[in-house]
């Protein structure tokens, strides 16, 4: 299976199985990020382990604030319209287009993720890899 068809299959999953991500309220001259839940599933083979993934849609301008994923949290992101500036911990400022990957290592600080463009939506998939039990995925990193 292809990149393109993995995430497909996720985004299609059936949603309103995951209650452990909230979205987090964008600054304020920023409009807010919208995530939707796709897919929570315990990883049978992998003890103590749960696959989650999350669809993060950008509207133009849009951002998600500084904010930090669970310790636990291996984090694969595939771009899957419009363009996404993303920085991982102090690496540097990368804008990533469609069709495009990223990761974060576990309790990796995510200080810069929003949309690329001032006129057009972008949309990220986010799957983690975390522990069961971690039910605060993100947290915002204080100014």
């Amino acid at each position: 299976m292809n990149i393109s068809s993995l995430a497909a299959a996720v985004v299609v999953v059936a949603a309103g199985t995951l209650g452990a991500f909230a979205p987090l309220p964008a600054a304020a001259h920023e409009p807010a990020e919208s995530v939707t839940p796709a897919l929570k599933q315990v990883i049978p083979n992998i003890p103590g382990k749960s696959l989650v993934a999350v669809v993060v849609d950008y509207p133009p301008g849009g951002a998600s604030p500084a904010h930090v994923h669970a310790k636990s949290a291996f984090i694969y992101g595939y771009v899957v319209a419009g363009a996404i500036e993303s920085q991982v911990n102090d690496g540097p400022k990368q804008i990533l287009r469609a069709g495009e990957s990223f990761y974060e290592p576990p309790g990796a600080k995510h200080p810069v993720s929003r949309n690329a463009s001032k006129t057009r939506p972008a949309k990220l998939l986010a799957v983690f890899v975390v522990d069961t039990d971690d039910t605060a995925l993100t947290t915002p990193i204080p100014h």
